[in-house]
């Protein structure tokens, strides 16, 4: 799965704490400190209130998220390294070394092993991977692209019965592998593995391809190319598909990676610029690595973990490893300041009631 950046990407190829004055006495109290007691009364009701207040503002507001990016860098991918695929603390992709054909890797968190199919000999990259299986897809010394499934010890070819140009393995969940395939036509289909036999996925709006990325569970996402307008994206639960669209990708939406509710690809703007999103089955949030300054490109997620590429400032292609941390919700900080032991219960039972950030 080399990607062709210059164009379009293809498979082939925000807390401010607000702080309530502490009350202070008046030096006009008299000795039984009725009017002080009275005044911190009139005070600590002031403050409570701000505080109800505050959070009524914040009632039903989603919780917000931050995170951080990591640079992913194969010490081997001198020309680049493209992480495509995530299970855990486990990332798998492509490197492109000082010489030779591009070959896969698998980091573990700390160290990096090359992945090479035998039958590999102008190369092999490795897309997707569930637990200890790995798929991707290699390319011999002729004949078609073709795809294998790697799990731990063996490589086992992959090859749509229909893909006579080409299979090309992306996703797996489990025992089922999706991808796409290139008919006697070279047109591009989407398919669905079960271990067994092999199934053809086409959207019913494509016109110009249909390619099966990701998979979790029974559902899956992908891209297709209508009869008209940009590239636009779906989720096929087994029965039906939906149009996934990013209201900001005017030029384009592409999905790529799925985990439970969590879907990740990428949109092109109205200025041509690439951005990376998080859809949760709910709003769009973006998702733009820092350094990526001429596009962000994420490919894959399991639970909150997502991985992609980045172009920089060189537009060198690197990857990245995103990683989201809930903020706390405005009670729990406002308590932190204020330290009112009466407003705890409030708060719990307003937590209670929060919903909570998707996994």
């Amino acid at each position: 799965m080399l990607l062709d950046i210059e164009t379009t990407p293809t498979p082939e190829c925000c807390t401010v704490a607000k702080r309530v004055p502490r009350p202070i006495g008046r030096s006009g109290c008299d000795e039984s400190g009725a009017a002080d007691n009275g005044e911190r009364v009139r005070m600590r009701s002031l403050a409570i209130a701000v505080v109800v207040f505050l959070l009524l503002l914040t009632a039903g507001a989603e919780p917000t998220v931050a995170g951080t990016f990591t640079t992913i860098s194969d010490p081997l991918g001198t020309n680049g390294t493209f992480a495509f695929g995530v299970s855990g603390s486990d990332i798998v992709g492509e490197y492109s070394p000082a010489s030779g054909p591009p070959q896969g890797f698998l980091y573990n968190g700390s160290s990096y092993t090359t992945l090479s199919d035998p039958l590999g000999t102008y190369g092999t990259g490795a897309f997707g991977i569930s637990g200890s299986n790995i798929v991707g897809s290699y390319y011999p010394a002729s004949g078609q692209d073709l795809s294998f499934l790697y799990n731990g010890s063996s490589y086992t070819t992959l090859s749509d019965p229909l893909g006579v140009n080409g299979t090309y393995a992306s996703g797996i969940s489990g025992s089922n592998v999706v991808g796409y395939y290139s008919d006697a036509s070279f047109n591009s289909h989407g398919f669905l593995y079960n271990g067994t036999s092999y199934t053809t996925l086409d959207d019913p709006l494509a016109v110009s391809g249909t390619y099966a990325l990701g998979i979790s569970g029974s559902n899956i996402v992908g891209y297709y190319g209508p009869a008209s307008g940009p590239v636009e994206s779906f989720l096929y639960n087994g029965t039906g598909y939906t149009t996934l669209s990013d209201p900001s990708g005017v030029n384009g939406t592409f999905a790529y990676g799925i985990s439970g509710s969590n879907i990740v690809g990428y949109y092109i703007d109205a200025s041509d610029n690439a951005h990376g999103f998080l859809y949760n089955g709910t709003s769009y949030t973006t998702l733009d690595d820092p350094l990526g300054v001429n596009g962000t490109y994420p490919q894959g997620v399991h639970g909150t973990n997502i991985v992609g590429i980045y172009l920089n400032a060189s537009e060198q292609i690197e990857s990245f490893l995103y990683q989201p941390s809930a903020v706390p919700e405005p009670c729990s900080m406002l308590l932190a300041v204020l330290g009112f032991g009466g407003l705890i219960p409030f708060c719990r039972r307003r937590r209670s009631k929060a919903p909570e950030a998707s996994p």
